[in-house]
């Protein structure tokens, strides 16, 4: 296949990943705030992540500026370390107040149906990266798997609390990003990939 064509495919994924994302972001973050639930605000927050480390790889592809590479990972790697500081603090601040967050159907929804969107839209860009080949494209696959891990991770987390009535199971599981950001970010620093 042509790479032109192979771009075209790359920036439609691209396209519809923003579009998730600044749609998702939005009820991510609601329902965080509406639940008092600090896995889904940082969903919500990682969602944002998403979309700027899109927006990154569509202004990457249609330079095709492979001096833009790096700088554009390094962009996507402090946004990821921005958001496990906050998430850090915050969790261990509710794990130590005990703030019980309440119960969110539509929170819990949008973790199940975004895991299986982000996963498929992973899937189509580190294969159509590798085939241009492109590092950048390949680098945020792995960020959009991320976000998908990231939402069954929460869901657990959410649906103990709703139903188990575990509260720290929420602060616990939005550790889950923490790590996972923090590891995103010094694979990046470090300039391993995790192809």
């Amino acid at each position: 296949m042509e790479t032109s064509s192979l771009l075209k495919k790359g920036l439609l994924l691209e396209y519809i990943t923003l579009g998730w994302n600044v749609f998702g972001t939005a009820i991510a973050i609601w329902a965080g705030i509406t639940a008092g639930s600090l896995a889904l605000f940082g969903f919500g927050i990682d969602s944002a992540i998403e979309i700027f480390a899109s927006v990154i790889v569509v202004w990457q592809l249609k330079a095709i500026n492979k001096d833009n590479e790096r700088f554009a990972l390094k962009l996507i790697g402090v946004a990821f370390m921005a958001l496990s500081l906050y998430l850090l603090v915050r969790a261990v601040q509710v794990l130590i107040t005990q703030v019980h967050p309440h119960a969110s159907t539509l929170g819990a929804l949008w973790l199940f149906v975004t895991a299986v969107a982000m996963l498929l839209l992973a899937y189509g860009k580190r294969k159509i990266g590798k085939q241009i080949p492109n590092e950048v494209l390949m680098e945020e696959a792995v960020v959009t798997v991320v976000d998908g891990l990231l939402a069954v991770a929460l869901l657990i987390g959410v649906l103990l609390d709703m139903y188990f009535g575990w509260w720290w199971a929420d602060p616990v599981a939005s550790l889950v990003l923490v790590f996972i950001g923090a590891r995103e970010a010094l694979h990046i620093f470090k300039g391993s990939h995790t192809h």
